[in-house]
């Protein structure tokens, strides 16, 4: 039979010296009060709470709200912006430098020239590919970037980049920062709404729009292409009205008992937020998302008529009404990788041009006719771009271009962005960006001071740091881009 091991007080102090002894100096420094404060997060304006209501940017801005239309998979960017003669003269023949592949099975030396022709457009005189006619009509108010570069060849980790700031997975998205720092301008709808096509969501789904460890108040809310666009919005018939009313004004009670009794509980702070903006959303949202009533014009102008263009149209009309509304942040999103053409670039990319090409002019034209451009933000672009040789190359009708995220090209219009402004160069392959590269923390730090937002100021306290969108990275300002 095992007898039991006798312990001395000794050996009991030894063993649980550390435990016992932190456990009673914090007792006698919290009867001291001498406990320091929990870190906690501060807004912009140094308050600490947690809610959609209005708050001061750290000076004016130029821009309210803003509109992404974010193209996940990577635009190619010498068929759609960046136009290069030399890769053109050079076709077929080897790349006369060094190419970092990401995927080395299918990989060519031989250089790809573009199948489409681009022009002059505008007083600018910007050159667009003849497969956008439709933004070559509004160039006059877009800042097109062509040396953007994120430094990473991978999905996932570009659309971290792109989006949350960092390549690292968990961080917050740019929406989620925007509504964190400055609040909605309604109490009605969600302040950051993302919405997704009808053949799903992107690659790396709900990570496009997450709030990562900012207050889950913070994160994008999911529309989705067909109804109903938002789910669980409405309440059991034996529910509405007046008994669903009574439900919520019990909650709110039990809620603000247990709020005053735990005071600076933020997360619960938050909670009430979201109980109060769902039940308003009921009747807001529905309005909002419904685009039956747009007037006829409104409706040709965007392409809805046309079943190519129908969806897109639909998506950008609908996030027009959303700014229109008071939301922050609208991202507008396409499904899986389809912009990735590592093959069958030469039919595939006409494709993803023509379904969305009338809409995204059409909703720079909108907004302007509106009054409402000049405060909103619209931005094009996706997590990468292409290398300027061969992918598969296996015929014609196979060719496609790997990834590319050392020189790609994105636009902006509105909000305070220069109109009918080129920005940057990529070498004369389009593999590299060699003048005026803008980093992608440099375009986050430069939007948000559209915004009225320091980028260095802009943080979320956790785990005793102050965190941010750009994140100690030696983010700047480029002022070139801004009016």
């Amino acid at each position: 039979m095992n007898r039991p091991q006798l312990c001395s007080r000794r050996h009991f102090l030894h063993a649980n010296g550390y435990s016992l002894g932190t456990l009673a100096l914090a007792s006698l420094l919290e009867k001291e009060g001498l406990l320091a404060a929990p870190v906690k997060p501060e807004s912009v304006t140094g308050e600490t709470r947690y809610d959609l209501k209005p708050k001061k940017p750290h000076f004016e801005p130029t821009a309210k709200a803003m509109i992404s239309l974010f193209m996940m998979g990577g635009p190619s960017q010498m068929d759609l912006f960046d136009p290069k003669p030399m890769l053109t003269k050079y076709h077929g023949q080897k790349f006369p430098g060094e190419i970092k592949y990401d995927n080395l099975a299918q990989a060519s030396a031989k250089c790809f020239g573009s199948p489409w022709k681009f022009a002059k457009h505008g007083q600018c005189g910007m050159e667009i590919s003849e497969l956008l006619p439709n933004l070559s009509k509004v160039v006059d108010e877009i800042t097109l970037i062509r040396s953007m570069t994120s430094g990473v060849s991978n999905h996932a980790q570009g659309l971290y980049a792109m989006n949350a700031g960092r390549i690292t997975a968990g961080r917050p998205a740019l929406g989620s920062w925007l509504t964190y720092g400055l609040g909605s301008e309604t109490d009605e709808l969600p302040s950051y709404m993302v919405l997704s096509h009808p053949n799903g969501l992107p690659t790396f789904s709900g990570e496009h729009f997450t709030n990562g460890w900012l207050p889950s108040l913070f994160q994008g809310t999911l529309v989705r292409a067909t109804e109903p666009r938002i789910l669980n919005l409405d309440p059991p018939a034996s529910l509405a009205g007046a008994p669903q009313q009574r439900q919520l004004d019990l909650l709110k009670a039990f809620n603000e008992d247990h709020l005053a009794l735990h005071p600076g509980e933020l997360d619960l702070q938050a909670r009430i937020s979201s109980y109060e903006l769902a039940a308003k959303m009921q009747v807001a949202a529905k309005e909002a998302l419904d685009i039956s009533k747009e007037p006829e014009y409104v409706r040709k102008l965007y392409g809805v008529d046309n079943p190519i263009t129908k969806d897109y149209a639909t998506r950008c009309i609908i996030a027009r009404r959303l700014v229109e509304r008071g939301v922050r942040y609208v991202q507008v999103l396409n499904a899986g990788q389809s912009w990735d053409q590592h093959g069958s670039l030469i039919t595939a990319l006409p494709k993803n041009c023509e379904a969305t090409d009338q809409p995204s002019a059409a909703l720079i034209i909108d907004l302007k006719q509106r009054g409402l451009l000049d405060t909103t933000v619209v931005h094009w672009g996706g997590e990468m771009g292409r290398l300027p040789v061969l992918q598969n190359d296996a015929g014609r009708e196979k060719w496609g271009r790997d990834h590319n995220t050392y020189g790609f090209s994105m636009w902006m219009a509105g909000g305070g962005f220069k109109k009918g402004y080129v920005h940057g160069e990529t070498d004369e392959f389009g593999h590299k960006a060699i003048i005026d590269e803008v980093k992608h923390y440099d375009y986050h730090a430069t939007l948000l001071k559209t915004f009225g937002l320091d980028h260095t100021k802009l943080t979320y306290k956790r785990n005793g740091l102050a965190a941010s969108l750009t994140d100690n990275q030696g983010a700047k300002v480029v002022d070139q881009l801004l009016a």
